[in-house]
C-alpha cells in the first residue's frame, strides 16, 4: 500500500491517477468527508485525516510500504505538521517516504519555501529511507487564464515581463513521483522537476497566440500595495513569491526531470495542445 497525502489536490489526485495505472494500491488521505468521485474511480482506497494531527494520520501508515508527503499550499502548519508525519513514518516501519518540496526551498525570502527547507533539514535524523521532489511552477496553473485571454488577447503576468519560468505539467510531476516511490536506488536523492524551456510573459504571449489563433499581448500585472502582514500567511507567501519571482524569476534545469521519466517533461506548447485534446473529446 502506497499512502498519498493531500490526495484531493490537483497534484496529490495526479499521483494517484499515475500510481493507480501501475496497478499500485493506493490509500488517498483527504481533509474531509466530501464525496470523492475522480479518486473513488481511480480506485484509491479514500481516507479522512487531519494532516496537523498525528495521531490521525498514524493509523493510516500502519500498513504502508511507502508514504508521498505532500502539504496543502500556504499552510503555516508546514514545518511542526509534516515533520511529525515523518516521525510517525518512522514509528509505523513505513519502507520509504518521498516528501513534496518545492525547487530552492532555500531561497528563504519565500516563507512557504522556508518551511520546506526546514522539513528537507529534518530528514537527515528522521532515520527514515527518503526522497525528495522538488516541482517548479506548475504549466497547469495558466490553464484557469486561457477564457479571459482568449477574450482579451491580453495576457497578465504577476511575476512580470523580464524573467522566466521553467513551467512542469503537473502530469509530469506525478510520474516522477511514481518513479520516486517505487524504485530502488535513490534513497536519500533531491530531485528537481523543471520544465523544459525558461518561459518568459512574452514567450508564453506568443504561444498562447498560436494555440488560441489571435494575437496576445504581455501585460505585466503589477501586484497592489504592501505586502499583507505575515498572520495573513497564504497572502503574505503569495506575494513574497511574486516578488522574488519578479526580481529573479523561477527556472532549474529539465535534465533531472528527463532522466526519471525516461523522456522528456513535456513543454508548454506540449501542454496547450493536450488542453485541445480534452476539450474536444469532452464535446
Amino acid at each position: 500500500m502506497i499512502v498519498v497525502t493531500a490526495a484531493g489536490g490537483r497534484t496529490g489526485t495526479a499521483v494517484v491517477r499515475s500510481l493507480r495505472a501501475q496497478g499500485r494500491p493506493v490509500r488517498a488521505v483527504v481533509s474531509s468527508e466530501r464525496p470523492r468521485p475522480v479518486l473513488d474511480d481511480l480506485g484509491a482506497a479514500v481516507a479522512v485525516a487531519d494532516l496537523a494531527d498525528a495521531g490521525t494520520v498514524a493509523p493510516l501508515l500502519a500498513d504502508a510500504e511507502a508514504l508521498y508527503l505532500m502539504w496543502p499550499n500556504f499552510d503555516p502548519r508546514e514545518t511542526a505538521g509534516a515533520t511529525a508525519l515523518l516521525d510517525a513514518a518512522r514509528t509505523a516501519g513505513v519502507g520509504r517516504v518521498v516528501y513534496h518540496s518545492v525547487l530552492r526551498p532555500q531561497a528563504r525570502s519565500m516563507p512557504h519555501h522556508a518551511a520546506k527547507d526546514r522539513v528537507e533539514e529534518h530528514l537527515d535524523s528522521s532515520g527514515l529511507a527518503w526522497r525528495v521532489l522538488q516541482p517548479c511552477a506548475y504549466a497547469d496553473n495558466l490553464d484557469g487564464a486561457l477564457p479571459g485571454v482568449a477574450a482579451t488577447g491580453r495576457f497578465a503576468s504577476a511575476w512580470g515581463l523580464d524573467h522566466g519560468q521553467s513551467l512542469v505539467d503537473v502530469r509530469d510531476v506525478a510520474d516522477a513521483a511514481a518513479v520516486l516511490l517505487t524504485e530502488d536506488g535513490l534513497d536519500g536523492g533531491t530531485f528537481e522537476a523543471a520544465g523544459p524551456e525558461s518561459l518568459t510573459a512574452g514567450r508564453l504571449a506568443e504561444l498562447l497566440a498560436g494555440h488560441l489563433g489571435r494575437a496576445v499581448t504581455p501585460v505585466d500585472d503589477v501586484p497592489d500595495g504592501p505586502v499583507p502582514p505575515i498572520e495573513d500567511y497564504a497572502a503574505h507567501c503569495r506575494r513574497r513569491m511574486l516578488d522574488h519571482y519578479r526580481a529573479h524569476g523561477f527556472t532549474g534545469s529539465p535534465r533531472v526531470l528527463t532522466a526519471l521519466l525516461g523522456r522528456p517533461p513535456r513543454s508548454f506548447a506540449d501542454h496547450l495542445a493536450d488542453l485541445t485534446i480534452a476539450t474536444q473529446e469532452l464535446r
